[in-house]
């Protein structure tokens, strides 16, 4: 399988627990963080024989596994039927109930794969007794005043599931008498998601009702609960502390990182923004195998190691979005995030790209609710149930062959008569028995509260026909993130894409690089590019062209 980014699965390594990865390091690194722990976290583990026994086995193994690290995660086992379980009104097995005598917090299945991080944070919320929750986080919930029940569906394969989970436990913490948290494994416990039509997450559920969908910047986390809605926009009531730095790098994806470790290391002082997870698009790619010095690697172990790296060289500001650049008269910029300001003297956009719609009728009605743009977060959701996957790339190739990996019964759809994906990606449809609508196009998605049904139109018959489908994988590229690009002036190609030269922009100062410039959207090329703007950029802003020295551009 190629290094395609906007592949969008991923492999299902397990983290912080079991498998292969737990290295003593790993171990180590927890003894640590859990020895400054002040209190010691009691969890309630409850389990039913012949009830889900692979979610318990595996919740038992994950729970015994941290408690040969620490002391201070004490796990007491019941049964479903033990009168504590009434109690805390647990119903389901397994189910982890935490610190009872303090919160409301409960986890529905066991916190594995991705869900391991959050496992941990909320091991050291609870530990602390603190939030840990920024000062207009605590704010925001100051308003809340009635008491909050929320439900939210996570799945241990998405990547994006751990933010938000953090987001939601924090808040337990900090409000224990208003806030109750149920974390619920949709592909431990399906027919919960399939009551309240999560078919995508994350997705957060507050007294029954629908308030995010996707992770958030903790400030709009606490804002989507306290106005029982989601939110997308928040400005502090006051401003946020200054950061003052030569260069400005928003967007984590390969491109960003990599700018991020050259620009450190040629001498620069820079900072990388990224409003959602580190990684970008890599994260979603099941397998790498063709990344020089890797055979084989995993999208999201390939992105671990990428954020690692960039660690060692440059501050990452996770959660933020860049929300507005300006630009005085001395060529000083100032970029506002959700969180504070930042003044640079040189700015990256290595903004990437987002998924593209069909934009047709029942697809945005029905986003999460059987429509979705991630197999890997949401594949699990469609085991033994019939889905299709419109497009004919690479993308839509390989998702095809992951879902049909997992159990979904799989049909591609696609609007020309042969496939854009690689041969040997069309092949292994093929031996996989993958069956495939050529010349045919999705004209409307139908469905009262999930997808039931699609119109396929057959562009070379000139006919329409309704096919049952219980969801509808979008996989037909992406389009790129340019909002920011255009609020300050940066000209774009026709295509929409950002024009750059030498990785600069039409905006003295600004620089792109990555996806959201054009060209092939491979991992190994957004690396390239994210290393040589960070070249171009320490040369500009040691001897800037614009001032007529020798990086004059002409």
């Amino acid at each position: 399988m190629d290094d395609q980014k906007h592949d969008h699965s991923r492999d299902h390594e397990h983290d912080h627990g079991h498998g292969d990865e737990n290295t003593e390091e790993t171990r180590e690194e927890l003894h640590r963080l859990f020895s400054h722990l002040k209190n010691k976290v009691h969890v309630l583990l409850f389990t039913k024989k012949g009830e889900n026994d692979v979610y318990n086995d595996l919740a038992q193994k994950v729970l015994q596994w941290f408690g040969r690290i620490t002391d201070k995660i004490v796990v007491t086992p019941y049964s479903l039927s033990h009168a504590l379980a009434k109690k805390h009104g647990v119903t389901h097995s397994p189910t982890l109930v935490f610190a009872p005598d303090t919160y409301d917090i409960k986890w529905l299945g066991a916190p594995a794969g991705e869900e391991g991080r959050a496992f941990v944070e909320l091991i050291i919320l609870l530990g602390t007794g603190k939030s840990g929750l920024s000062e207009d986080s605590q704010k925001i919930l100051r308003n809340i005043g009635d008491k909050k029940n929320v439900r939210l569906f996570v799945s241990p394969t998405c990547p994006y599931c751990p933010q938000q989970a953090v987001n939601a436990c924090k808040a337990a913490v900090e409000k224990p008498d208003f806030v109750s948290l149920e974390i619920i494994d949709v592909q431990a416990f399906p027919d919960i998601a399939d009551t309240y039509d999560a078919q995508s997450v994350p997705q957060v559920f507050a007294n029954d009702q629908l308030i995010a969908m996707g992770a958030q910047a903790e400030e709009l986390f606490c804002l989507s609960l306290e106005k029982m809605s989601q939110q997308n926009i928040y400005i502090p009531d006051d401003d946020a502390p200054l950061v003052e730095t030569d260069l400005v790098i928003i967007g984590g994806g390969p491109a960003g990182l990599t700018a991020g470790i050259y620009a450190a290391r040629s001498g620069l002082n820079a900072v990388l923004l990224e409003k959602g997870a580190l990684g970008g698009q890599v994260t979603q790619t099941p397998v790498v195998e063709n990344y020089p010095g890797m055979t084989h690697v995993g999208g999201k172990a390939l992105a671990d190691v990428m954020v690692t790296h960039a660690l060692e060289y440059v501050r990452i500001y996770q959660g933020e979005e860049a929300v507005d650049i300006q630009k005085d008269g001395e060529g000083l910029f100032t970029i506002s995030t959700n969180r504070r300001k930042f003044t640079a003297r040189g700015i990256l956009l290595a903004t990437g790209a987002k998924y593209r719609q069909l934009k047709v009728p029942g697809e945005s009605r029905l986003s999460g609710r059987g429509v979705s743009y991630c197999s890997t977060c949401d594949g699990p959701f469609f085991k033994d149930k019939k889905v299709i996957i419109v497009g004919g790339g690479d993308s839509a190739a390989t998702e095809a062959l992951h879902l049909k990996n997992i159990g979904v019964d799989v049909t591609v759809v696609h609007w020309q008569d042969k496939l854009k994906a690689q041969h040997h990606l069309a092949k292994q449809l093929h031996e996989n028995n993958i069956e495939i609508l050529f010349n045919s196009e999705v004209k409307e998605i139908h469905g009262e509260r999930s997808v039931e049904k699609v119109t396929v139109y057959n562009n070379l018959t000139r006919s329409s026909q309704r096919v049952n489908v219980d969801g509808v994988f979008v996989a037909i590229g992406y389009v790129p993130a340019v909002a920011l690009a255009q609020k300050i002036g940066v000209e774009l190609t026709p295509a929409g894409y950002i024009r750059q030269e030498n990785f600069r922009t039409s905006v003295k100062g600004i620089y792109a690089a990555g996806d959201v410039t054009g060209g092939y959207n491979q991992i190994v090329i957004a690396s390239g590019q994210g290393s040589g703007a960070a070249m171009a950029i320490f040369e500009d802003l040691i001897n800037p062209y614009w001032k007529g020295g020798a990086g004059d551009k002409t």
